[in-house]
Order: C-alpha cells, then sequence, then structure tokens
C-alpha cells in the first residue's frame, strides 16, 4: 500500500484493487494536489478546503456520511464525530472514516474538534495507522491531539491540517504536536510504503511531505 499526502487533509491510499482519496483540497488553500484518479473519495464535512471533488479524476464513489460500506475491496466506516467541542453547535458536524484494505485498518479524523468519546473511540479501535489533525483552530491542537493518539494507539500516526509554507490558512505548525508526542527530529518522507509486516509495533510517528 503507498500513502501520499497531498496536502491539508488530503491524502491518496493506493492498494492493490482501490485507490482512496481524503478530504480534496482545492488550489485557494495553497495546495495543488493536481487531478488525482481515485475509486473512492471521502469527505468530512462539506467545506470547500475538504470536499474539492471537481479536482477528482475518474468517477469515483463519493462517500460523506456515516455507515458501512464495501466498494473495491475496500471495506469503509464513517463514524459521526463533530467539528467543535460543543457537539457541533458551532462548527457542525464531521465524519471520521475508517479505511480497511490488505489488512491494514487506517482512520481519517477529518476536522475532528473534540476527543472522542468512549463510544467513539472503541469504533476506532485496532486502529493501525492514524491521520490527525493537528494544527488547531478549526480542529484539535498539537495538545489535544496527542491525547487522542493516547486514547486510540494507533501504531502509526501521520499529522495532517496544520501550517506549512503552503497552507494559506493560519494553522500552528506540527511542532507542538511533535513536542507532546516527544519527537524531537523527524525527516518528512516523500511517500509511505506500508505492508501489515512493516507495521511498526509500538506507536510511532511519521511525516509526510506534501506534493509539490
Amino acid at each position: 500500500m503507498e500513502i501520499v499526502w497531498l496536502g491539508h487533509a488530503c491524502f491518496r491510499i493506493r492498494g492493490r484493487e482501490a485507490t482512496v482519496l481524503t478530504d480534496p483540497c482545492p488550489p485557494s488553500s495553497g495546495y495543488n494536489i493536481g487531478k488525482p484518479t481515485a475509486d473512492i473519495v471521502t469527505l468530512s464535512h462539506d467545506h470547500d478546503a475538504h470536499s474539492y471533488t471537481r479536482a477528482v479524476s475518474g468517477h469515483p464513489v463519493i462517500l460523506n456520511a456515516s455507515g458501512e460500506y464495501e466498494i473495491h475491496g475496500a471495506f469503509i466506516t464513517g463514524i459521526s464525530t463533530h467539528h467543535d467541542d460543543k457537539k457541533g453547535e458551532e462548527l457542525g458536524s464531521n465524519v471520521a472514516f475508517i479505511v480497511e484494505m490488505e489488512d491494514i485498518r487506517i482512520c481519517h479524523l477529518g476536522d475532528l474538534g473534540h476527543t472522542p468519546s468512549a463510544e467513539q473511540a472503541e469504533d476506532m479501535t485496532g486502529v493501525d495507522i492514524l491521520f490527525v489533525p493537528v494544527g488547531g483552530g478549526s480542529t484539535i491542537d498539537g495538545v489535544r491531539a496527542a491525547e487522542v493518539v493516547s486514547l486510540l494507539e494507533a501504531r502509526l500516526v501521520i499529522p495532517m491540517h496544520y501550517k506549512t509554507e503552503a497552507l494559506k490558512d493560519n494553522l500552528e505548525p506540527a511542532d507542538k504536536f511533535l513536542k507532546e508526542m516527544g519527537v524531537s527530529a523527524v525527516e518528512p518522507l516523500p511517500k509511505l510504503t506500508v505492508s501489515r509486516g512493516s507495521l511498526p509495533a509500538d506507536t510511532q510517528v511519521m511525516l509526510l511531505d506534501y506534493r509539490r
């Protein structure tokens, strides 16, 4: 399985049977994700920076709600969460997606704005790879993100939705999250190639470099 960060909360997850694209963002965000081809596109919420489907090539299945889906050999579960810590009263709802392919369980938290409840965390149990927002603003910040990582106990953690040279939004960089996780120096990788056997035994933080 190959994972590439295209920018913001957008990742391309390419397996043998299906390619999944998460939260595509527009050029106005500062990132240029190109015209990626995908079989499945997951949208955490209806905001242009997370739902720019016109950039996606092909004829993908669009998922934007909670539920269970089986598409092209991928098992996907949408879990209802909130975009803020007031049960959605300020910023509305958010859908976290679990993607299971090739015996690897991936969780994309979208624009999560709170610590998951016990019931939500139970639905996310056994996650191997976690995409977690860390930049604050409309999502959890680095401190809360570290708490979420501790709660979910994923084996591989990839931060997203934080300030970079490209991003035009005013978010925090990933530094606070890395400090909270006790990580001093992480060299960003251009992509991640992973299999069930290559997953770390204990929680490891990995940075991906967005595609320029």
